[in-house]
Protein backbone atom coordinates (compact mmCIF):
# COMPACT_ATOMS: atom_id res chain seq x y z
CA UNK A 1 0.00 0.00 0.00
CA UNK A 2 2.70 2.49 1.07
CA UNK A 3 4.85 2.12 -2.25
CA UNK A 4 1.61 2.30 -4.87
CA UNK A 5 0.22 5.38 -2.38
CA UNK A 6 3.21 7.53 -2.24
CA UNK A 7 3.55 6.92 -6.40
CA UNK A 8 -0.31 8.15 -6.75
CA UNK A 9 0.42 11.15 -4.29
CA UNK A 10 4.01 12.19 -6.08
CA UNK A 11 2.01 11.67 -9.52
CA UNK A 12 -0.72 14.23 -8.20
CA UNK A 13 1.60 16.47 -6.09
CA UNK A 14 4.16 16.39 -9.82
CA UNK A 15 7.18 17.18 -7.25
CA UNK A 16 9.09 14.63 -7.20
CA UNK A 17 9.27 12.01 -10.23
CA UNK A 18 8.88 8.60 -9.88
CA UNK A 19 11.09 5.91 -12.09
CA UNK A 20 9.46 2.75 -11.09
CA UNK A 21 6.79 0.82 -9.13
CA UNK A 22 8.15 -1.98 -7.22
CA UNK A 23 4.94 -4.02 -5.31
CA UNK A 24 5.34 -6.99 -3.60
CA UNK A 25 1.86 -8.71 -2.71
CA UNK A 26 0.55 -5.03 -2.21
CA UNK A 27 -2.61 -4.14 -0.03
CA UNK A 28 -4.71 -2.10 -2.03
CA UNK A 29 -8.09 -2.20 -1.20
CA UNK A 30 -9.68 -1.70 2.29
CA UNK A 31 -13.10 -3.65 0.96
CA UNK A 32 -11.20 -6.59 0.59
CA UNK A 33 -11.71 -9.01 3.26
CA UNK A 34 -14.43 -6.65 4.78
CA UNK A 35 -17.80 -6.33 2.36
CA UNK A 36 -15.56 -8.07 0.02
CA UNK A 37 -15.05 -11.86 0.72
CA UNK A 38 -12.39 -14.26 -0.08
CA UNK A 39 -13.10 -17.80 -0.65
CA UNK A 40 -12.12 -19.81 2.24
CA UNK A 41 -8.54 -20.71 0.53
CA UNK A 42 -7.41 -17.21 -0.02
CA UNK A 43 -6.26 -15.28 2.30
CA UNK A 44 -6.20 -18.37 5.25
CA UNK A 45 -2.49 -18.36 5.78
CA UNK A 46 -0.36 -15.44 7.83
CA UNK A 47 -2.05 -12.26 6.53
CA UNK A 48 -5.85 -12.84 7.12
CA UNK A 49 -9.14 -10.88 6.18
CA UNK A 50 -9.53 -10.17 9.74
CA UNK A 51 -5.50 -8.77 9.95
CA UNK A 52 -6.43 -6.72 6.68
CA UNK A 53 -9.49 -5.41 8.91
CA UNK A 54 -7.24 -4.22 11.56
CA UNK A 55 -4.58 -2.76 9.30
CA UNK A 56 -6.98 -0.53 7.17
CA UNK A 57 -9.25 0.29 10.38
CA UNK A 58 -5.95 1.23 11.63
CA UNK A 59 -4.43 3.37 8.56
CA UNK A 60 -7.78 5.45 7.75
CA UNK A 61 -8.97 5.47 11.34
CA UNK A 62 -12.57 4.15 10.49
CA UNK A 63 -14.04 0.80 9.68
CA UNK A 64 -12.68 -0.21 6.30
CA UNK A 65 -14.94 -0.88 3.50
CA UNK A 66 -17.54 2.07 3.33
CA UNK A 67 -18.01 4.36 1.36
CA UNK A 68 -16.16 7.31 3.23
CA UNK A 69 -12.68 6.36 2.54
CA UNK A 70 -9.98 9.41 2.20
CA UNK A 71 -9.32 10.97 -0.76
CA UNK A 72 -5.97 8.87 -2.31
CA UNK A 73 -5.88 6.57 0.89
CA UNK A 74 -6.85 3.53 -0.90
CA UNK A 75 -4.79 3.10 -4.33
CA UNK A 76 -7.85 0.55 -5.96
CA UNK A 77 -10.26 3.35 -5.14
CA UNK A 78 -8.29 6.15 -7.08
CA UNK A 79 -10.41 6.64 -10.06
CA UNK A 80 -7.22 7.66 -12.63
CA UNK A 81 -4.34 5.41 -12.76
CA UNK A 82 -2.79 7.48 -15.64
CA UNK A 83 0.39 8.63 -15.57
CA UNK A 84 1.73 6.60 -13.03
CA UNK A 85 5.38 4.93 -13.50
CA UNK A 86 5.63 1.26 -14.75
CA UNK A 87 5.01 -1.53 -12.52
CA UNK A 88 5.65 -5.09 -11.55
CA UNK A 89 3.18 -6.49 -9.23
CA UNK A 90 3.81 -10.07 -7.46
CA UNK A 91 1.73 -11.91 -5.56
CA UNK A 92 0.77 -15.55 -4.69
CA UNK A 93 -2.17 -17.42 -6.01
CA UNK A 94 -3.80 -17.57 -2.53
CA UNK A 95 -2.74 -14.36 -1.14
CA UNK A 96 -6.04 -12.46 0.38
CA UNK A 97 -4.37 -9.89 -1.78
CA UNK A 98 -4.80 -11.98 -5.62
CA UNK A 99 -7.68 -10.41 -6.47
CA UNK A 100 -6.89 -6.73 -5.85
CA UNK A 101 -3.27 -7.05 -7.06
CA UNK A 102 -4.37 -8.43 -10.60
CA UNK A 103 -7.39 -5.76 -10.77
CA UNK A 104 -5.03 -3.02 -10.13
CA UNK A 105 -2.85 -3.96 -12.69
CA UNK A 106 -5.26 -4.86 -15.18
CA UNK A 107 -6.50 -0.92 -14.34
CA UNK A 108 -2.74 -0.05 -14.94
CA UNK A 109 -2.34 -1.60 -18.40
CA UNK A 110 -5.67 -0.02 -19.27
CA UNK A 111 -4.67 3.52 -19.13
CA UNK A 112 -1.10 2.54 -21.03
CA UNK A 113 0.91 2.00 -17.89
CA UNK A 114 3.72 -0.57 -18.64
CA UNK A 115 2.99 -3.21 -15.87
CA UNK A 116 4.38 -7.14 -15.23
CA UNK A 117 2.46 -9.33 -13.06
CA UNK A 118 3.56 -12.22 -11.32
CA UNK A 119 0.93 -14.31 -9.78
CA UNK A 120 3.10 -17.29 -7.82
CA UNK A 121 0.67 -20.77 -7.82
CA UNK A 122 0.31 -21.96 -4.55
CA UNK A 123 1.44 -18.55 -2.65
CA UNK A 124 1.01 -17.02 0.10
CA UNK A 125 1.43 -13.48 1.46
CA UNK A 126 4.99 -13.82 2.41
CA UNK A 127 6.05 -16.70 1.38
CA UNK A 128 9.41 -15.63 0.27
CA UNK A 129 10.14 -14.50 3.66
CA UNK A 130 9.34 -17.82 5.33
CA UNK A 131 10.65 -20.04 2.87
CA UNK A 132 13.38 -18.00 1.27
CA UNK A 133 15.53 -20.64 0.04
CA UNK A 134 12.45 -22.16 -1.89
CA UNK A 135 13.03 -22.38 -5.56
CA UNK A 136 9.85 -20.66 -6.19
CA UNK A 137 11.17 -17.67 -3.97
CA UNK A 138 14.17 -17.85 -6.27
CA UNK A 139 12.30 -17.05 -9.22
CA UNK A 140 10.11 -14.63 -7.42
CA UNK A 141 12.78 -12.48 -6.63
CA UNK A 142 14.86 -13.02 -9.62
CA UNK A 143 11.87 -11.33 -11.42
CA UNK A 144 11.31 -8.54 -9.34
CA UNK A 145 14.92 -8.00 -9.15
CA UNK A 146 15.10 -7.68 -13.15
CA UNK A 147 11.99 -5.70 -13.64
CA UNK A 148 14.17 -3.40 -11.33
CA UNK A 149 17.21 -3.61 -13.62
CA UNK A 150 15.35 -2.86 -16.40
CA UNK A 151 14.10 -0.08 -14.99
CA UNK A 152 17.09 1.54 -14.42
CA UNK A 153 18.98 0.39 -17.03
CA UNK A 154 21.17 -2.11 -15.27
CA UNK A 155 22.50 -5.69 -15.90
CA UNK A 156 19.87 -8.26 -15.15
CA UNK A 157 20.53 -11.35 -12.92
CA UNK A 158 20.60 -14.97 -14.48
CA UNK A 159 19.74 -16.47 -10.99
CA UNK A 160 19.29 -15.84 -7.48
CA UNK A 161 21.11 -17.87 -5.39
CA UNK A 162 19.68 -19.48 -2.27
CA UNK A 163 20.42 -17.60 1.09
CA UNK A 164 23.39 -18.40 2.65
CA UNK A 165 22.81 -21.89 5.02
CA UNK A 166 19.36 -23.06 3.21
CA UNK A 167 21.33 -26.34 1.70
CA UNK A 168 21.35 -27.60 5.38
Amino acid sequence: MAASSLAIAARDRGEVPVTFQSLVYPMLDDRTGSTRKAPAHIGAFVWTPEYNRAGWAALLGRAPGGGDAPAGAVPARVENLAGLPPAWIGVGSIDLFVDEDVEYARRLIGVGVPTELMVVPGAYHGFDVLVPGASITRQFKLAQYNALARAFGVKQLEAVPPPAGADR
